[in-house]
């Protein structure tokens, strides 16, 4: 029977790390050949320590130390790289996603499926994370025409043709379920369980969201781009029928008096629409240039029972 790579980006899971890397040992280590890759994204608490030891006591275990934070996808792209069991399952460090419920996720990937997303019926996230995820699910569902009824999940499993396409990707900013659904659109989803934050808290910001948003805009849609253009057509139409309706008003009534509120109006939309514009087109200018300078995906430090064949990217 094939490998089963679990992939976890570390963040913040110094208190969690060790009895969720136990309980995966106990529901799937005994069941299945088991690889754990535990990735700290630049942890400012002890969790690279914390990997570091399960690493060492654990040869089934990998451990890839980033040389800072990168962010959650970029660290999973690093765990994909490391990764070489024929599934490889991704799951957060905060125990929320069940140890119990990993093998039923392989399970509808080895019964045909490219991928597996899990799907809560009711999420224990703050009010706060749901709302961005909310969010996330309706701008996904526009800009890369996903499924309404797919719910984009960070705990899923991969099989190995998505997995090698995938880190093929050699972009500084991936977003994960858009290379996906580049790939393949065979898919399943599985009913999850979700559970409360054992320890700590969450690293989810309204800075991280917006990064995540940016990566969505411009690495994987030029929908802002189209979208900004006929913002501009829109506006050019309503001055010129404004424009016709001021004539026409003007002949019929000569004597009429024009203030000035219009007009300042009229040059503030017009003005901020430009500027919204300038700004989308700067922004994916912006990533081309950091594309061709050569900024890395993410940068490796260190390793623990990682073979020498295996890294993709940059190292210290």
């Amino acid at each position: 029977m094939q490998r089963i790579s679990i992939v976890i980006p570390v963040y913040r899971g110094a208190q969690t790390i060790g009895s969720l890397v136990d309980r995966l040992e106990t529901q799937v280590g005994t069941v299945r050949d088991l690889e754990l890759v535990l990735v700290n994204d630049g942890s400012p608490d002890d969790s690279a320590a914390v990997c570091r030891a399960l690493a060492a006591s654990r040869p089934h275990v990998r451990f890839v130390g980033l040389a800072r934070n990168f962010g959650e996808h970029n660290a999973v792209m690093a765990g994909l790289n490391h990764a070489t069991g024929g599934v490889a399952v991704i799951m957060d460090d905060d125990a929320q996603n069940p140890p119990e419920e990993v093998m039923r996720l392989v399970a509808a990937v080895e019964a045909g499926a490219d991928v597996a997303w899990s799907r809560y019926e009711k999420k224990r996230h703050s009010w706060f994370r749901n709302l961005g995820s909310r969010w996330n699910d309706r701008v996904a569902t526009v800009l890369l025409r996903k499924p309404r009824d797919l719910y984009l999940s960070s705990f899923k499993a991969l099989n190995r043709f998505v997995i090698d396409e995938v880190v093929r990707y050699r972009g500084p900013y991936p977003y994960l379920d858009g290379l996906i659904l580049r790939i393949t659109a065979n898919y399943t989803t599985v009913p999850c369980t979700h559970h409360a934050r054992e320890a700590g808290e969450s690293g989810y910001s309204l800075r991280k969201l917006v990064s995540l948003w940016l990566n969505m805009f411009t690495n994987f849609s030029i929908l802002p781009l189209r979208l900004t253009s006929l913002c501009g057509v829109t506006i050019a139409l309503c001055g010129i029928v404004l424009a016709i309706a001021f004539l026409i008003e003007r002949l019929c009534n000569p004597d009429l008096q024009r203030g000035w509120a219009s007009l300042i109006v009229t040059l503030l939309i017009v003005s901020g629409i430009q500027l919204v514009a300038l700004g989308m087109i700067g922004e994916y200018l912006g990533r081309m240039f950091l594309m061709g300078s050569g900024r890395p995906q993410f940068v490796v430090r260190e390793r623990v029972n990682c073979e020498p064949s295996l890294p993709r990217e940059h190292e210290t």
